[in-house]
């Protein structure tokens, strides 16, 4: 059988094709190794006396991923280990374990201050639906919001209030005396309550998409 031959110009831009993809991959894989090294770095300095398993936790390395399907198209982000990916964002859910605990809105914001991140602002429906995908029914959340007095709802990420897209459980928010905000799951679905601050509960945490 007589096999076909690409001219040799075709070949030689194949060849300098695939060439291009082995160095950007390459490239891609030096950076996210070094931003997980910087930003374990960082975790360090902020708590010197962190266990190596809160380190591998947390950010021991960085899960990238691409959009786009030729290689001139893609754009790339990272996330920490164990956070999950959806629009421009990482987000990370806090379990009642041995290892961890329930915390007062204060401690949770703290707890994702120290890893870069805030507690969850929800900007649109689709952003919530994909986050209680992973939530437990039988467990609350702390998210970002809060009440700075007299009823004025902020977002811990000073994205401004917007009382046209909440999701609040009906007769929600309810007492002047429950200034912060979890997400819970109740026979009509998931949605939003206001509860005191020093209750215990878990949290998300979110941050924005490290891009490359």
């Amino acid at each position: 059988m007589i096999q076909e031959k690409l001219p040799q110009g075709e070949m030689v831009c194949w060849i300098l094709r695939l060439w291009s993809a082995a160095v950007i991959s390459m490239l891609l894989l030096s950076t996210c190794f070094i931003i997980s090294c910087v930003v374990t770095y960082q975790f360090m300095l902020e708590k010197p006396n962190r266990t190596l398993s809160e380190l591998h936790t947390y950010h021991s390395s960085l899960t990238w991923f691409s959009e786009g399907t030729m290689v001139s198209e893609k754009s790339w982000s990272c996330c920490p280990k164990n956070w999950k990916p959806f629009g421009s964002h990482c987000y990370w859910v806090t379990k009642h374990t041995s290892t961890y605990s329930k915390a007062s809105w204060n401690e949770s914001e703290k707890n994702c201050f120290s890893m870069g991140a805030h507690l969850l602002v929800i900007h649109s429906k689709e952003e919530q639906d994909f986050i209680t995908g992973f939530l437990n029914r039988d467990a609350a959340y702390f998210i970002g919001l809060w009440d700075s007095g007299h009823r004025q709802w902020q977002w811990v990420s000073q994205t401004p209030y917007n009382a046209s897209a909440t999701f609040w459980h009906k007769g929600e928010p309810s007492s002047d005396d429950e200034k912060c905000v979890i997400i819970n799951h109740l026979n009509s679905g998931w949605g939003w309550n206001d509860i005191p601050c020093s209750g215990k509960q878990q949290s998300v945490c979110q941050m924005k998409e490290i891009q490359l």
